[in-house]
């Protein structure tokens, strides 16, 4: 009783102590996120951007929470969850980024519990929840804010696994409930659990060999594992099918939720416009390459072009297939005694399967992030693999245990380096570009970042880039156009709104920009059409009208420039720059009342705007009222000493 007592407790603290050991490796990697930024892909739709989630946790945040099929995901969960961490921490990236790392850290830590609980193999399970912890493709999904859907449905899958594992070995109508409001509270966080009941199955396979029930002989009453009739084993397999027909039924809804949504959003790329043969060799390139990279995890990036992909040569894409084939026929081959070999490797398949590209496709090959949860499979064979490997060998635990340490510590400071890289926006883009070749999202990323910085040139260097890989880039044309006004370059401005105009002839706002930049050069004819092109494309496109109306100022034509900032702040009555221009419009045309009002107006809607308040004082003078234009001068002096001191120089001419 001693012995066991103390066992019990050394076993205990060797718990405690990989407990440890897993939160500190993977807390020293990831802590330096406490200080990076919000990246300018996804980051700003799923926070910096979206009012639903800045609000906080608010009764309508909820409700579009469940409402919500934006991004092309049903997520309640995921919405929630970062409506939470602005309740929290407002629209702090850094407090938000360590959300991530602590659901990361709790997912190590369960998986490390699932896996001794199923398996009650203490070091194999160690090392699947260390590699999972630290491995640097599963950077991306912890350093990047918008996937927290990775870190949290995750979390689900994984609850859902221990209850099960629990409910196996003491069934209870209550364990087994448990398991299944986890997994739907996994499918609310992201969709992409829905292979989770096959995995069931497989774990049903092994560890916990319930496929293989023993039954009592009827003539000498033992047990037996090896003859089990066909007839039980049929009764065994139906059994654990039909308990996971709840299972099918939650994946099977959020299938045809997840097919509407994306039908609706029209966020992905139409899956006929990918030819079956393109589609078909990037799943063997895709596989080959996660397989490759769990290996050797370099050149990794937030973004891997798939055109990249077409030019790959067709014999490579059949090595693949045969690398497949041949790895599967090798787990079945081998996988009759060493059951771990058949189930690792099919976690890996099937979980990639809803993200492989054949019923959905984002635009990139592959993805670091999608092998969050399948490499689980793949660190399985290898745990699993090599301490049977070993078994026999002398001084096993050293031979194999200082190698995995090593691994494992290459593989933490592997993954620190990729971490560095999700700093912001500029650090990940550049490093994209550096890593992938022909990469225009990349490239277009980087520009919009230099340019919300005011870096207008090498925005537009990098705009350039993009477009040279992909010339039909409407966004990249457009936003160039935008960083060339901003430089004054206003005829390669032109050049650029007219490309992406080609490109897309319906986007209001490049009509608008377009008309803005020949009015800037003096094609105020050409400026007129494009505005009103703009207009009839979207009545409401408040530029457009403000825009036309400085136009028609600018050539004189005051009565339809009057008449067209009237509709401006019909549009927006809270815009003071638009009472301001109506102002000077009524003043051209001698209606100095009527300027008075709406450049008072002006004022009332902002109260520090000097425009409206210097032109005020210039229309009182022009009705001979000087006492009030002198009230404006004491005004103005408070907000712009300069343009007060030009003011009292007119009152005392």
């Amino acid at each position: 009783m001693v012995f066991g007592s103390r066992m019990k407790a050394q076993t205990g603290f060797l718990i405690l102590f990989i407990c440890f050991a897993l939160v500190l490796g993977a807390g020293l990697v990831f802590q330096q996120v406490r200080d990076f930024d919000f990246v300018n892909y996804d980051d700003n739709e799923y926070v910096y951007e979206n009012q639903h989630v800045l609000k906080g946790l608010t009764y309508e945040g909820v409700i579009w929470a469940f409402r919500s099929c934006d991004i092309g995901y049903w997520q309640p969960l995921t919405w929630l969850s970062l409506m939470l961490d602005c309740q929290l921490f407002g629209p702090n990236a850094g407090g938000i980024h360590l959300v991530n790392v602590l659901l990361h850290l709790a997912n190590t830590l369960l998986l490390f519990a699932v896996l001794k609980k199923m398996t009650g193999s203490l070091w194999p399970s160690a090392f699947v929840a260390a590699a999972f912890a630290l491995h640097p493709m599963h950077v991306e999904s912890v350093a990047w804010i918008a996937q927290r859907k990775d870190v949290l449905s995750a979390f689900f899958l994984l609850l859902t696994l221990l209850a099960y594992a629990g409910y196996t070995q003491r069934p209870s109508v209550y364990r087994y409930l448990a398991g299944l409001a986890a997994f739907a509270l996994g499918l609310m966080a992201k969709p992409m659990l829905v292979t989770l009941p096959f995995l069931l199955l497989l774990l049903d396979y092994w560890p916990l060999n319930r496929l293989e029930v023993p039954w009592r002989s009827k003539i000498s009453g033992r047990k037996s594992h090896k003859s089990t009739p066909a007839r039980h084993r049929r009764a065994t397999l139906l059994r654990v099918i039909v308990e996971k027909i709840p299972y099918f039924v939650l994946s099977a809804v959020s299938g045809v939720i997840t097919f509407l949504t994306q039908q609706a959003g029209g966020i992905i790329v139409d899956i006929k416009s990918i030819p079956s043969k393109d589609r078909v060799g990037n799943v063997f390139f895709s596989y080959a390459a996660y397989m490759g990279k769990m290996l050797w995890p370099q050149k990794l990036a937030v973004f891997y072009p798939f055109n990249a992909v077409r030019s790959i040569p067709l014999w490579q894409f059949v090595l693949y297939a045969l690398l497949l084939a041949a790895v599967s026929y090798l787990v079945l081959r081998f996988g009759r005694k060493r059951k771990y070999l058949p189930v690792g490797w099919f976690w890996f398949v099937g979980t990639l399967i809803p993200v492989i590209g054949l019923v959905r496709f984002t635009g990139s090959s592959h993805a670091d992030r999608f092998t969050y949860i399948p490499y689980i499979g793949l660190f399985i064979m290898i745990a699993w693999g090599l301490a049977e490997l070993v078994s026999r060998w002398p001084y096993r635990k050293l031979i194999l245990g200082v190698p995995m340490v090593i691994v494992l510590t290459a593989m933490g400071i592997r993954a620190h380096r990729q971490v560095g890289f999700w700093n912001n926006s500029i650090t990940l883009f550049s490093h994209a570009l550096e890593v992938t070749q022909d990469n225009p999202l990349a490239c277009y990323n980087l520009g919009t970042a230099y340019y919300d910085l005011g870096r207008y040139r090498e925005a537009i260097q990098a705009y350039k880039r993009a477009i040279r890989t992909k010339p039909d880039y409407f966004d990249a044309w457009y936003n160039l156009g935008n960083a060339c006004t901003r430089l004054g370059g206003y005829h390669e401005a032109i050049e650029a709104f007219k490309q992406a105009i080609a490109i897309k002839p319906d986007f209001a706002y490049a009509h608008s920009n377009l008309g803005a930049a020949y009015g800037r050069v003096g094609r105020y004819r050409e400026a007129i059409e494009a505005l009103k092109q703009a207009i009839a494309i979207e009545p409401d496109h408040l530029d457009a009208w403000f825009n036309l109306g400085n136009v028609y100022a600018s050539l004189g034509r005051y009565r339809e420039a009057m008449e067209t900032f009237e509709q401006a702040t019909r549009i927006k009555p809270d815009d003071p720059f638009g009472w301001c221009n109506l102002g000077n419009a009524y003043g051209s045309l001698g209606r100095h009342q009527e300027a008075i009002e709406a450049y008072k107006q002006a004022i009332r809607i902002k109260p520090d705007y000097t425009d409206p308040c210097y032109n005020l004082a210039v229309t009182y003078l022009n009705i001979g009222d000087k006492p009030s234009a002198l009230q404006q001068y004491e005004t103005l002096k408070t907000l712009d000493a300069d343009m007060a001191e030009q003011l009292f120089n007119i009152i005392n001419k």
